[in-house]
C-alpha cells in the first residue's frame, strides 16, 4: 500500500504505522518541474484555485519550500522575535507573527496571500527557475531528515508536535495536490503514478481518527474507509471506550492494532473522489452520493467529513 518505517513505538501509535515518504521528495518535485516547463503563457493565467491563477499557485509552492528550509535547515521560525527550540535545534522567530484574536487558519491564509502578492513580478520562467533549484534543496533536506524526530503539528490530525514522519508526509501532499491543481487548470487529468497517490491517500487518511474525535462509541467500534484501485488501500479507526474529545488527537479513535472485525461502517471510495475529499476540491455531501456504505449510515457520514489540509 505504501513505504512504512520501523519506528519505535510512540505516542503517536494512534496515527497508525509511520510512512516513509522521503525517497518520494524527487521525482514528485521533477514531476513538477516538467509540469511547469510544458506550459503555455496563456497556461500561467488560468485558474488553479478560487482566486489564484497558475503562476500564484506556483509562488505558493516557492514560499513553503522557503519556509521549510528555513524552518528546519536554518533555524529561522516565522512568528515575531523570540528564540525557538524544536527537535534539538534553536532558532529565532522572524517575519510575520498572528494578528490579535487570528487562528491557525486564518493566519497561514493571510501570509500566503501576502506572499503571493509580493511575487506578482516574478515572471514564470524566473519562479520555475527558482523552484527549480530550491525544491531540490528541500528533496535532499527530507532525504537527510530523522523520521522519529519531533517537528511541526499537523493540526488536521490532531499532532502538534507532530514526529517528522507525518510532517514530511504531509508535506508530500501539499506538493502534490498543488501540482494536480496546475494540472486541472490547464486541462491534464490527476497524475495516476501509484508511487506518490497511494502514499498521498495513506497520509490524508490519517486524519481519520481526528476527524470522529467527538463521536462517542463503545470500545471495539470501528469505522473503516477502503480506497479502490491500484493506489488505494483500507483504514480502519477502533474506539477505545473510554471516550474523550479532549483526549489528545483522535478523541481516543485509533489506526493502531488489528482492523480485520467487522466494522460498523464501511465506505468505499474510488481515490480520485478520496484525495479530492480530504482537500475539499469535493463536499462531504457529494462525496457521500459516490460512495458505497455499508452499516451505520451516521458514522459512514461523520467519516467522508475527514479534511486533510488547514481548511
Amino acid at each position: 500500500m505504501d513505504p512504512q518505517l520501523d519506528v519505535s513505538p510512540t505516542a503517536h501509535s494512534w496515527l497508525g504505522p509511520p510512512i516513509d515518504a522521503r525517497p518520494l521528495f524527487v521525482p514528485e518535485h521533477a514531476a513538477l518541474i516538467t509540469t511547469l516547463r510544458g506550459l503555455t503563457p496563456a497556461d500561467w493565467g488560468r485558474e488553479a484555485v478560487p482566486g489564484w491563477s497558475v503562476r500564484d499557485v506556483v509562488a505558493h509552492v516557492l514560499g513553503d519550500c522557503y519556509g521549510r528550509l528555513a524552518r528546519h535547515r536554518d533555524g529561522h521560525w516565522e512568528g515575531g522575535g523570540e528564540g525557538h527550540r524544536e527537535g534539538g535545534r534553536e532558532g529565532r522567530r522572524e517575519g510575520p507573527a498572528f494578528a490579535p484574536g487570528e487562528d491557525l487558519p486564518a493566519y497561514i491564509h493571510r501570509i500566503n496571500q501576502q506572499w503571493v502578492d509580493a511575487h506578482s513580478r516574478v515572471s514564470p520562467a524566473a519562479l520555475t527557475d527558482t523552484l527549480e533549484l530550491i525544491g531540490g534543496q528541500v528533496a535532499r533536506l527530507f532525504a537527510e531528515s530523522d523520521p522519529a524526530a519531533p517537528s511541526l503539528g499537523v493540526s488536521w490530525a490532531g499532532a502538534d508536535p507532530a514526529p517528522m514522519w507525518l510532517d514530511s508526509a504531509r508535506e508530500l501532499t501539499e506538493y502534490w495536490t498543488h501540482r494536480q491543481q496546475i494540472r486541472h487548470a490547464t486541462g491534464q487529468r490527476t497524475d495516476p503514478d501509484p508511487r506518490l497517490l497511494s502514499v498521498v491517500l495513506d497520509t490524508f487518511l490519517r486524519a481519520l481518527p481526528h476527524t470522529l474525535r467527538e463521536i462517542a462509541a463503545p470500545a471495539g467500534t470501528q469505522v473503516r474507509i477502503h480506497v479502490t484501485g491500484p493506489s488505494g488501500g483500507t483504514w480502519t479507526a477502533t474506539a477505545g471506550g473510554t471516550w474523550s474529545a479532549t483526549a489528545p488527537g483522535g478523541g481516543n479513535w485509533s489506526l493502531a492494532g488489528p482492523a480485520d472485525g467487522h466494522p460498523a461502517a464501511l465506505v468505499r471510495l474510488d481515490a480520485e473522489t478520496a484525495w479530492r475529499l480530504c482537500v475539499r476540491g469535493i463536499e462531504p455531501a457529494d462525496a457521500l452520493t459516490r460512495a458505497e456504505i455499508e452499516g451505520d449510515h451516521q458514522l459512514a457520514e461523520a467519516a467522508c467529513r475527514i479534511v486533510s489540509i488547514v481548511y
